[in-house]
């Protein structure tokens, strides 16, 4: 869903620098909601639309390049908001950890996050293809009720993070440990901390949408609509403020964040009022 931003953050802070790499080529990408990039194909990136879309991911670059989209099997897509690359949760490798915890209304009394190991990417545009091995599954629920959650991040070592959105109870980081993949139950998120940093804004669009976390795992970024939230993930996962970006209007519905270094972040955006959704290469100062 589009968001005006009525009013642009006023802050001290330095603006990143910034520039658009590109923008969606493929029709279907009509609402990238969420980034992963590959760490095994060089220069692979993969995204997935935001609700009204079915279990697929789609492959591109920076540039935007249709190169092709996957169906993910055994898997539904209720409001997927979020993906992440991290190490699977049962096996071997990486693993794309696609984030079923959209919940605009807070009414989701559980929620879904599917694991699925990386595949190859297709072959091009035309190559719609069904994943032949089935995602992992977890089942999850808030401590403290319903949260619409928009952006998640694995660490090194497995562990699930999601951050919720802000839209009631401020922004709060929850922990799921990697052990909790071992049986199909119903698991509750451990509340890690409430993150104070961001102060929910509906107006100027401060409201969490992204997450990602540095191949070393010792950073960790926020983004809301038009900011970038830095913080210092310690030993034990919490954060603590490391600066922010001010993106004002650089996207027309920011959505998604992910490191393509230690420095450089790439972001994508749904379509908007104005399609198609941007793709844009961010460095912090």
């Amino acid at each position: 869903m589009w968001i005006s931003v009525l009013a642009i953050i006023q802050s001290t802070a330095a603006p990143p620098a910034a520039h658009q790499s590109g923008a969606f080529k493929s029709a279907r990408v009509n609402e990238s909601s969420g980034v992963a990039v590959s760490r095994k194909h060089r220069g692979l990136l993969w995204t997935h639309n935001d609700s009204g879309d079915g279990p697929y991911v789609y492959a591109t670059d920076t540039t935007g390049a249709d190169r092709g989209a996957l169906r993910v099997p055994d898997a539904e897509a209720v409001d997927w908001e979020d993906m992440a690359l991290g190490p699977c949760p049962r096996a071997a490798g990486d693993c794309l950890y696609l984030a079923d915890t959209g919940d605009n209304s807070e009414r989701r009394t559980t929620v879904t996050v599917y694991a699925v190991s990386e595949p190859e990417p297709p072959s091009g545009p035309a190559d719609t293809s069904r994943l032949t091995m089935k995602p992992a599954t977890l089942h999850l629920r808030y401590p403290d009720g319903p949260a619409d959650v928009e952006a998640v991040y694995v660490a090194p070592d497995g562990v699930l993070y999601l951050v919720s959105k802000g839209r009631s109870r401020g922004v709060r980081l929850y922990r799921v440990p990697r052990t909790s993949w071992t049986a199909d139950t119903l698991v509750t998120a451990e509340k890690l901390q409430d993150v104070t940093t961001i102060v929910p804004d509906r107006v100027i669009g401060r409201l969490v949408t992204g997450a990602a976390i540095s191949p070393n795992g010792t950073r960790v970024v926020v983004r809301t609509y038009t900011e970038l939230y830095q913080f210092e993930m310690g030993k034990d996962g919490r954060l603590s403020p490391a600066g922010n970006c001010p993106l004002g209007p650089l996207e027309e519905q920011g959505e998604a964040v992910d490191f393509l270094d230690a420095s450089t972040l790439v972001l994508t955006s749904e379509a908007g009022r104005k399609p198609p959704g941007s793709i844009h290469i961010v460095r912090c100062p």
